[in-house]
């Protein structure tokens, strides 16, 4: 970090940590909720995804999805395995797809291009988040949620056109070639899952007392603006703060399309020591999130 930036982030920590002490009894009382929250919401809705993703990348899968996927991912100019990121992110949710391309690189099955390019689309929401907390809980009606899920998935799969002009299509030089895959036994798998995904949990879940704590004075402004600022900051933190309208709709998957700032975090955490830059997965998550409000602006007329 340059001086002059580590000199700014000296003093904004400084200020934090003021106001930390100066308000000790309603930050004990945040970070409280937010850890109800993880065992709550969070731990529910991502370890299972986590383990489980962990385990069939481990086992092959992106040797073994490659085939199958290779239609969809060659409209974004990307190899076969690059589908298996996509496929676990839509449905295991953040960081989960950034995890999985960040493992493929590694298992030299993408280039350092390849796999930035698939940060940008790859990493997404969980659907038990959006059908059953979102749906089912703030709107009423997992029917809502799985029309937000959709729509997350729409606009993730449109994302990802913004990321395919810099494509080098055919020729794929300087990727060494991968190893024939050798995978562990089923028992290893599972060993070595669960325990990845146990310290991942502890990352996430950090992360997300972390910025539940800084939401909650946003809170308080109440409407949609102070709904937006924590759902920009925390996507968990933000469901209290929604109801069952067509504002709160738009507002949801316009959040959910962007994650928070709590999931950049978590997602910079997974890509540490992988090589891969965060650049495109912050562009990506801007370019869904804007999509995702006008789908679901468009859809909230039918649904609302």
């Amino acid at each position: 970090m340059k001086p002059r930036w580590r000199s700014g982030a000296c003093l904004l920590l400084c200020g934090l940590l003021v106001w930390l002490l100066a308000d000790a009894g309603t930050v004990r009382a945040a970070a409280a909720e937010g850890l109800a929250l993880c065992g709550r919401a969070v731990i529910p809705a991502l370890f299972p995804f986590m383990a489980a993703s962990t385990m069939l990348v481990s086992m092959g899968f992106g040797e073994w999805a490659s085939p199958r996927l290779a239609g969809l991912m060659n409209l974004y100019r990307l190899p076969g395995p690059a589908g298996s990121a996509l496929l676990l992110g839509l449905v295991g949710g953040y960081p989960i797809g950034a995890r999985t391309a960040a493992e493929l690189h590694k298992r030299g099955l993408l280039t350092v291009d390849e796999a930035e390019r698939l940060l940008g689309f790859s990493n997404n929401s969980n659907p038990v988040f959006l059908i059953s907390v979102l749906g089912g809980g703030v709107f009423g009606s997992p029917r809502t949620g799985v029309y937000l899920w959709l729509i997350h998935m729409l606009s993730a799969l449109l994302t990802g056109f913004f990321f395919r002009g810099s494509g080098k299509a055919p020729g794929r030089q300087g990727l060494p070639r991968p190893a024939p895959c050798q995978s562990p036994s089923l028992p290893a798998a599972l060993v070595e899952g669960i325990k990845s995904a146990c310290g991942s949990m502890v990352s996430v879940c950090g992360f997300v007392i972390f910025f539940y704590v800084l939401a909650s004075p946003l809170a308080g402004l109440g409407g949609a603006l102070g709904a937006g600022l924590v759902g920009a900051l925390e996507l968990f933190s933000l469901t209290p703060l929604l109801a069952a309208d067509r504002v709160s709709f738009i507002l949801a998957s316009a959040c959910a399309g962007w994650g928070g700032a709590s999931i950049l975090c978590q997602t910079a955490a997974a890509l540490e020591g992988s090589g891969l830059r965060l650049r495109n997965c912050v562009l990506g998550k801007a370019v869904q999130s804007l999509l995702a409000a006008g789908l679901a602006a468009a859809v909230s007329f039918y649904l609302l």
